[in-house]
């Protein structure tokens, strides 16, 4: 953890400013030039006329080539800073990019106050920026249980998986873990086009996300009103999600809240039967997105307080 202190520097940037709309619109984002790499690699590898065999082995040759090529530009930038504290600092502030703490906080707040005020349509166009499944099929109930959902997963793969991994390794850590993360949200799906392409990407993000999802969902309970509910629950019910990983947090946040989360959803017009996370508690509410975003807060908190000390003992 000898970069402790930068990944505290990192997320207090970012929790500031965030990544400013101008700025964007001016250089993009470091995750969007992984992603035009993941696209150009993925467009010449991967050949629907190759036999699944063989595109499996081009997909792996496609994700190690990606977090290479990102591990290798953090180490070379980093190694070029000055030593001591200054070169903290100084990574910390490159690394603040990749640190979506600010930008998750904003997009989840987006569906929670249009839905208190009681403009459905709003909320209903909010959530559809971040999840998947169909805005249209969800009411009150099924908006604030996406939006948890949400906030609860992408804590841990958006903020504390990137930080874990930085602190451990600094620049190469956080920049080969959005690596990693790119790949799976690009071509880690279960489809026609990616389901052996794409194989190398899933696995290896299950492996990158395995600590800091347990880590996420730690710090929830730890936060959590009903601390002891929400343990039981993430211990019971984290395993029965689809995901390895995601389960860890969004059943300690279904405790801590002591809501119902996950269920049958509509992805594309299709049914997806998934497990309840905490059944048997209540629907989810618009109040409800809140006080997860206010847990979120404090556990982000937590986290970076956490780096601090680290860096300072």
């Amino acid at each position: 953890m000898g970069f402790a202190g930068a990944m505290a520097v990192a997320m207090a940037v970012d929790a500031l400013i965030g990544w400013p709309a101008w700025l964007f619109a001016r250089v993009g984002h470091p995750v969007t030039w992984l992603g035009w790499l993941i696209h150009l690699v993925d467009t010449a590898w991967n050949r629907a006329v190759d036999p699944p065999a063989l595109r499996r082995i081009a997909g792996i040759a496609a994700a190690i080539l990606v977090i290479a090529l990102a591990t290798t530009v953090g180490w070379a930038v980093q190694s070029l800073l000055p030593s001591g504290c200054i070169r903290l600092v100084l990574v910390g502030v490159l690394a603040w990019p990749l640190v979506a703490l600010r930008s998750l906080h904003d997009h989840v707040a987006a569906v929670a106050h249009p839905l208190v005020s009681g403009d459905v349509a709003a909320a209903r166009a909010a959530v559809a920026q971040i999840v998947g499944r169909d805005p249209a099929t969800l009411d009150d109930a099924g908006i604030a249980r996406a939006s948890i959902e949400s906030l609860a997963e992408n804590a841990s793969d958006g903020i504390v998986a990137p930080v874990f991994w930085g602190a451990v390794f600094g620049l190469p850590g956080i920049l080969g873990y959005k690596a990693v993360n790119t790949l799976d949200s690009m071509i880690g799906h279960r489809t026609e086009r990616h389901e052996a392409f794409g194989w190398a990407a899933a696995r290896i993000d299950d492996l990158a996300n395995l600590i800091p999802a347990r880590l996420t969902g730690v710090l929830f309970v730890l936060l959590a009103p009903k601390r002891p509910q929400a343990w039981s629950c993430m211990l019971r019910d984290a395993r029965r999600h689809r995901s390895p990983n995601a389960g860890w947090p969004e059943a300690a946040m279904a405790g801590a809240l002591g809501v119902r989360l996950s269920g049958p959803r509509i992805y594309h017009g299709h049914i997806a039967d998934e497990p309840w996370l905490n059944e048997g508690a209540r629907d989810p509410a618009a109040a409800d997105i809140l006080a997860g975003l206010k847990l979120y807060r404090y556990a982000m908190m937590l986290l970076a307080a956490a780096f601090v000390a680290l860096a300072l003992a």
